[in-house]
């Protein structure tokens, strides 16, 4: 493996130790709060990019499977997040905010 694979590997293990934390806060939180879909699509376009290039490199080695570990992670975030957004649409029965429902 050439320094270049060995830089490109650090990098995506760096990224992908973080996702497991972030998703298991956004598992816990059940709300959306500080989350940007659109970053989360990006990050994957950039991840799936990047399993196109190990794929059609001549020289495909293990880092490809960084790649899909990673894209999977950032997928199941992404699940997260449309899960999420349907718990926050849900009306809560009795909530405080809620307004009572009207008499007669």
């Amino acid at each position: 493996m050439t320094l270049l694979g060995i830089l490109e590997s650090g990098m995506l293990f760096c990224f992908g130790f973080a996702w497991p934390f972030n998703i298991y806060r956004s598992y816990k939180a059940r709300a959306n709060t500080g989350k940007s879909l659109f970053f989360l699509i990006v990050i994957w376009a950039g991840y799936l990019l990047g399993i196109f290039y190990k794929a059609l490199s001549p020289d495909t080695d293990f880092v490809l499977w960084l790649y899909i570990i990673n894209i999977i992670m950032v997928s199941a975030d992404i699940a997260l997040y449309y899960r999420n957004r349907m718990i926050s649409r849900t009306p809560i029965k009795n909530h405080p905010l809620e307004p009572l429902p009207k008499l007669g």
